[in-house]
C-alpha cells in the first residue's frame, strides 16, 4: 500500500507551490545550495531579484567569473513565462583562494549571485508568477567536484511589491558585496612581463589605503600568484603586476580593484583602461632605494624651518666644544645621534601600530591634534624667550646645550629627540616617497627606511663621532655665540606663530583664544623666572610655576573645541549628537545617521556614488529624513561611544532610524543608491 502511495505523494508535493521566500535546499556534503527571491510578493511590470545561495563546507570554494588559475563559474539557465525577463548574473568581489603554487578566485563560507528579474506588464493580481532554474556550479577542495540542481519559484502577483525582511537582509549584503562603478580613473601598462595599474581620485591618500587588489575580468592577463606590490600617494595608488599567460592583451583591461581602507573596510570597485604606457609606480620603492631617499631626506630635513634653529643651536654647543678631547667630541655625536634614531624608529613603531589598529596616521599625525599643536606652539615660544635672553634656564633647548657644555649626555640625546619633534610637520624632498613606501612594507623593512632617516639627519653631527678632530676647525666661542643665540630666537617666535595658525584651522577662534591666553601665561612665567635669577625676587619661580601650571590647564579644554570645519557642512547635513536625535524622533521624522572621517576612503566613495546624489536627496526630502554626520577625524568620545554600542571599532557606520519608533537600522559599510533607498521604504519593523 505504501509503495502505491509515494508515487500519488510526490506528485501532489510537486505540485504545492514552492515557498516564496527560499526553495527547497540541492544538498551534498560540500555545499547547500537554494534559490531564494527578495519580494514575497510581486507587482505587474515591476522588476525584482533573485538569487542563487550557496552555503559551503568548511575548506570548499567556488568561483567568480574569472576562476583564476583554475575553475568555473556557477552558471544559471532560468525558463521565464513569456512576456519575462532576465539580466545577467551578478557576482560578489571575489577574494584570492591560495592552492599550493596556484591562486583562484572565488568565494568560501557563503556566496549569493543575485539576478533582476522583469516579470510581465499583463499579469494581475492573484496570479501565480512561476519559473524554473537549472543551476550548474563547481566546488573544489583538494578536489573538485560539479554538482547541479533545478528549482522551481512560484510567486503570487499583488498590486504591489511586498519585501521580507527574511531576505531582505540577504540581498542588501549580497549588493554591498558587488562592485561597484568607480570614482576613479585607472591606467595600465606593461613593459614586457612587468606591468603597473594606477587608480587615482579624491580620497586616495598614504593614511587612508591599508590594501588593494586588482582582479582582472578575463583570464591570463596577471600571473594570479605574483604578489601585487602596493604604493599610496596622495591622489593615486599603483599595482605592481606580473603579466600572465595570454598571448595577447585584451583591447581593453576591466577588473574589479578591492580596496580596504584604514578601517579595514573592503570595497571592490570596477576598472577598466587600455593598455598603454606604464604609469609611474609613485611610492612603490625597492627597500635599499627608500631607505637612500630617506636619508636624504633626513639629511635636507635639517635646512628646514622648523629644525635649523636647532640645528644651529647644536653648531654652538659644538663650538664649546672645539677644545674638547676626542672621547668628549665622539660622545656628544652619539648621544645626539642615538636621540634622533630612536626618535624616529618610535614614531616609525607608531605609525606601523596605528594602521595595524585601523587607524589613519601619516607622517606629523601629532599635529592633527589641537592639545599637541598648542603644547608645540608655547615651547617654540619658551625656547624663544630663553634664546632671547629673558630667562637663563628651562628650554629644552638650552637645557640640553648646557648639560653638553658641562660634559653631561642627556642635553645632547633629549636635544635630538626635540629636533625630531618639531621636524615632523616639515617634509623635505625625497620624504614623502620614503615614508609612503615605508608604510607599505612589512614592520621590519618599515623601521629600517625611519631609521635611514635618523641616520640622515643625524649625519652633521653624526660625522664629528667619525671625525672628532673637525671639532678643532670650528670658531672659537666669544661674542658671535651671543648675537647667533638671540637671533636665533626669531625663528622659534616664527615656529610658534605658525602653529597658531595652524590651531585657528582646527579650532576656530575658541582654539586661538585658548592658545593665545596660554601664550600670555608662559610669557609671564618666562619674565617672572628671569626677574628671579636676575634681581633675587623671592616669589618669582613660585611665580613662574604657577602660570606655567594655569597655561597646561588650558590644554583639556582645548580638547573639546569644536573643529572648524564640520563635515555636516560639506555633506549638508547637521551635526550628530544623541540629544538631536532624541529630539527629532520626538517629532517623528526618521533619521538618518552618517558617521564618518576625514580620513575614510570607504566613508568618502559613499558619500559620493550613494548619500549625494540627486535620486538619494530627493528620497530625503520626500520622506521627511534628517540626515546627521558625526564627524570622528579627532575621535569624539561620544561617536566612538556609539560606534562601539553597534559593535563596530571604526567608521563608517550608518543608521537609519525609521519613524514611529524602534531601533536603527544598520547598513552595511559598502552603500549604493538602491541600499539607501530600500532602508528608507523598508516596512517599519526592527
Amino acid at each position: 500500500m505504501l509503495r502505491l502511495l509515494t508515487p500519488l505523494l510526490l506528485t501532489l508535493l510537486a505540485a504545492l507551490p514552492a515557498r516564496a521566500l527560499e526553495t527547497v535546499a540541492v544538498t551534498s556534503p560540500r555545499a547547500t545550495v537554494t534559490m531564494i527571491t527578495e519580494p514575497a510578493a510581486i507587482a505587474p511590470g515591476v522588476p525584482f531579484r533573485i538569487a542563487l545561495r550557496q552555503r559551503l563546507a568548511p575548506g570548499w570554494h567556488t568561483y567568480w567569473t574569472n576562476p583564476g588559475d583554475a575553475g568555473q563559474p556557477p552558471e544559471v539557465t532560468l525558463a521565464l513565462p513569456d512576456g519575462a525577463s532576465a539580466e545577467p548574473m551578478r557576482f560578489p568581489a571575489p577574494q584570492r583562494i591560495p592552492f599550493g603554487p596556484l591562486v583562484n578566485f572565488g568565494y568560501e563560507n557563503e556566496a549569493v549571485f543575485t539576478i533582476p528579474v522583469t516579470p510581465p506588464a499583463t499579469l494581475r493580481p492573484g496570479d501565480t508568477f512561476s519559473f524554473t532554474a537549472d543551476a550548474n556550479w563547481l566546488v573544489c577542495e583538494r578536489i573538485c567536484i560539479p554538482e547541479e540542481g533545478s528549482f522551481r519559484v512560484d510567486l503570487p502577483v499583488e498590486a504591489a511589491p511586498r519585501p521580507d525582511a527574511a531576505t531582505a537582509a540577504l540581498f542588501t549584503a549580497a549588493e554591498a558585496a558587488e562592485p561597484r562603478a568607480a570614482p576613479f580613473t585607472a591606467r595600465i601598462g606593461f613593459e614586457g612581463r612587468q606591468g603597473v595599474l594606477e587608480v587615482a581620485g579624491p580620497g586616495i591618500e598614504p593614511g587612508a589605503v591599508r590594501d588593494a587588489f586588482f582582479f582582472p575580468a578575463d583570464w591570463g592577463v596577471i600571473e594570479n600568484a605574483a604578489p601585487q606590490a602596493l604604493a599610496v600617494r596622495d591622489g593615486a595608488l599603483t599595482l605592481a603586476l606580473a603579466r600572465g599567460n595570454a598571448e595577447a592583451l585584451p583591447v581593453r583591461i576591466e577588473g574589479i580593484v578591492a580596496i580596504t581602507d584604514a578601517a579595514g573596510v573592503r570595497g571592490a570597485y570596477t576598472v577598466g583602461a587600455v593598455p598603454g604606457a606604464v604609469p609611474a609606480a609613485g611610492g612603490g620603492l625597492p627597500l635599499w632605494q627608500a631607505a637612500l631617499f630617506a636619508a636624504l631626506g633626513g639629511l635636507i630635513l635639517n635646512l628646514m624651518p622648523c629644525v635649523f634653529p636647532i640645528l644651529a643651536m647644536k653648531a654652538v654647543s659644538l663650538a664649546r666644544l672645539s677644545g674638547a678631547a676626542r672621547g668628549a667630541v665622539r660622545a656628544h655625536a652619539a648621544s645626539y645621534t642615538a636621540g634622533v634614531v630612536l626618535s624616529f624608529l618610535a614614531l616609525g613603531g607608531l605609525l606601523i601600530g596605528l594602521r595595524f589598529a585601523g587607524g589613519a596616521a601619516g607622517w606629523g599625525f601629532q599635529f592633527t591634534s589641537p592639545v599637541f599643536v598648542a603644547g608645540m606652539a608655547w615651547l617654540m615660544l619658551a625656547v624663544g624667550l630663553n634664546l632671547s635672553g629673558v630667562f637663563a634656564l628651562g628650554g629644552p633647548v638650552s637645557a640640553g646645550s648646557g648639560l653638553a657644555a658641562r660634559g653631561g649626555h642627556a642635553g645632547s640625546f633629549f636635544t635630538g629627540v626635540l629636533a625630531v619633534l618639531v621636524a615632523t610637520p616639515c617634509t623635505a624632498p625625497f620624504m614623502a616617497a620614503a615614508i609612503g613606501a615605508a608604510l607599505a612594507m612589512a614592520p621590519a623593512e618599515a623601521l629600517t627606511v625611519f631609521a635611514a632617516m635618523g641616520l640622515g639627519m643625524a649625519a652633521p653631527y653624526a660625522l664629528l663621532g667619525l671625525f672628532p678632530g673637525a671639532a678643532r676647525v670650528l670658531p672659537k666661542p666669544g661674542l658671535w655665540m651671543e648675537r647667533l643665540k638671540q637671533a636665533l630666537a626669531f625663528p622659534m617666535y616664527a615656529a610658534a606663530a605658525w602653529l597658531v595658525w595652524v590651531l585657528a584651522e582646527q579650532a576656530g577662534p575658541g582654539g586661538v583664544f585658548a592658545a593665545l591666553s596660554g601664550a600670555l601665561l608662559i610669557g609671564f612665567g618666562a619674565w617672572a623666572l628671569g626677574v628671579a635669577q636676575a634681581q633675587g625676587w623671592r616669589f618669582g619661580r613660585v611665580a613662574a610655576g604657577v602660570a606655567v601650571i594655569a597655561a597646561l590647564a588650558l590644554l583639556p579644554g582645548l580638547g573639546a573645541v569644536p573643529p572648524a570645519a564640520q563635515a555636516a557642512a560639506e555633506d549638508a547635513g547637521e551635526a550628530w549628537s544623541e540629544a538631536r536625535v532624541a529630539a527629532l524622533r520626538a517629532e517623528g521624522r526618521p533619521v538618518f545617521v552618517n558617521l564618518t572621517a576625514a580620513w575614510c576612503i570607504s566613508c568618502k566613495v559613499n558619500e559620493r556614488v550613494a548619500l549625494r546624489t540627486d535620486a538619494v536627496r530627493e528620497s530625503f526630502a520626500a520622506q521627511n529624513v534628517a540626515y546627521l554626520v558625526g564627524d570622528w577625524t579627532r575621535g569624539d568620545p561620544a561617536i566612538t561611544a556609539l560606534l562601539r554600542a553597534h559593535g563596530r571599532d571604526g567608521v563608517p557606520l550608518y543608521l537609519f532610524y525609521p519613524a514611529g519608533g524602534g531601533a536603527p537600522r544598520v547598513l552595511p559599510q559598502i552603500l549604493t543608491e538602491g541600499i539607501v533607498r530600500q532602508a528608507l521604504s523598508a516596512p517599519n519593523n526592527s
